[in-house]
């Protein structure tokens, strides 16, 4: 329970004259990833503090989250997860004991948030993964009422995305009946497409930066490109021809503002040598497909060995294909929006300690030094942080040193961590 004081400290504490984002949970990468790529052009977005947002065990309190939108300011677009005000985070929207009439309820600070602003709502909402899932019928009547919602004019975008769909989960055909009914009503302001985690960020390009711009995609594996791949139940090539066009890119063949390397497999030094030529070419964004939550440590030890690391638009490798297809993107379409070059550097290099550093390396060496079940603890914390000092300084264009390290949801799965520049 917050404490009266403590939650008007946090409620008063926006100024105004920058965007709002409303994150799917508490993890580094739904809320902090998508706030330093808001934050590239300058200024400080408002995001809820993580105490406000779901973890794992505990759903964000859906009336804190209300208050907090209700003291944000009016002056600009608001990007959402519906999921975190509806049933309180990503895995509480699977299991939620919720009606739908009551997750609905919950929503209604978000509608009047925009009657009473007349601002844009850039906003998604997620199709549960199998077996998790305990009512699909209450999270298919929600999200059908967001459309009538984007019908309405509620939404300037509204995604609906579906989570991790394994062989046999349904999402994929609910996704594809949704986009149809959607089709149906003339509704061009929905795209119907998989992912989660990765959305949000996507949001804050499309809301930030409108404007044209075209990508070319290129794959290590040209041919693998083309199979299904996990958690999507669609093709590589798919799933960033989707990432692309939610994140506002156009695909193309010919010259374009970005290049999108996709490593999806082969051989890591001819990727990396691929890389650098391109980038005497123009602007490039690497995604690290070829594995799931694991970078190649070939590919970027030969990236970093040729400084090519460090010129990136954008980089990815720590989650999903999808996951990283979107980060990649998001994260480069603000970049070709004229961002501040300090704060280009410094998301560059959180990606590549979080992605390649901790996803390759970090994690296992902490898995080995200490058991899972011990890690939310004092002692496995001081452990992360001993170990990770190893890793550092890390050298981009500035040199960043580690000041402190933490996992936030007490597992190995992901880290938060505080990088400066010396």
């Amino acid at each position: 329970m917050l404490r009266p004081a403590l939650l008007l400290s946090l409620l008063i504490s926006a100024h105004a004259g920058a965007q709002i984002l409303l994150p799917l949970d508490s993890r580094p990468a739904t809320r902090v990833l998508p706030a330093l790529i808001a934050g590239l052009g300058g200024g400080t977005p408002h995001v809820p503090p993580a105490l406000l947002l779901g973890t794992a065990a505990q759903e964000a309190n859906p009336a804190l989250l209300a208050a907090w939108l209700g003291s944000q300011p009016t002056d600009g677009p608001l990007i959402a997860s519906l999921d975190a005000l509806a049933y309180g985070g990503l895995v509480q929207s699977r299991r939620s004991p919720l009606t739908a009439e009551q997750a609905l309820a919950r929503l209604k600070p978000l509608r009047e948030w925009h009657a009473r602003t007349r601002q844009p709502v850039y906003a998604f909402i997620t199709l549960p993964r199998e077996p998790d899932a305990t009512d699909r019928t209450r999270n298919l009547a929600v999200v059908r009422a967001m459309l009538d919602w984007a019908e309405a004019g509620v939404f300037a975008e509204l995604h609906v995305t579906w989570d991790d769909a394994l062989p046999g989960s349904p999402a994929p055909a609910e996704g594809t009946a949704l986009a149809r009914e959607a089709a149906d009503r003339g509704l061009t302001n929905v795209r119907v497409y998989p992912g989660a985690d990765e959305v949000l960020s996507m949001l804050v390009a499309r809301a930030l930066a409108p404007q044209p711009r075209t990508v070319r995609v290129e794959y290590s594996d040209a041919v693998a490109a083309t199979k299904v791949i996990r958690y999507e139940g669609i093709p590589l090539t798919q799933s960033a021809a989707n990432h692309a066009a939610g994140s506002g890119f156009t695909v193309t063949q010919d010259a374009a503002d970005l290049t999108l390397y996709v490593f999806n497999g082969g051989d890591p030094r001819t990727a990396a040598l691929r890389v650098s030529a391109l980038l005497r070419r123009g602007p490039v964004a690497v995604a690290d497909v070829e594995k799931v939550n694991l970078g190649n440590s070939r590919l970027w030890a030969d990236l970093a060995t040729l400084r090519q690391h460090a010129n990136l638009r954008a980089l990815a490798a720590w989650g999903t294909p999808g996951n990283n297809l979107g980060a990649a993107l998001a994260h480069a379409k603000l970049g070709l929006n004229g961002a501040d070059p300090r704060r280009q550097d410094a998301l560059l290099a959180r990606e590549y300690a979080n992605d390649v550093i901790y996803s390759t390396e970090l994690r296992a060496a902490l898995r080995r030094a200490v058991p899972e079940q011990d890690l939310d603890t004092p002692q496995g914390q001081a452990a992360l942080l001993r170990l990770a000092q190893g890793y550092f300084p890390l050298r981009l264009g500035n040199e960043y040193v580690l000041k402190d390290a933490a996992l936030p949801w007490g597992r190995s799965f992901e880290w938060d961590f505080d990088l400066k520049a010396r």
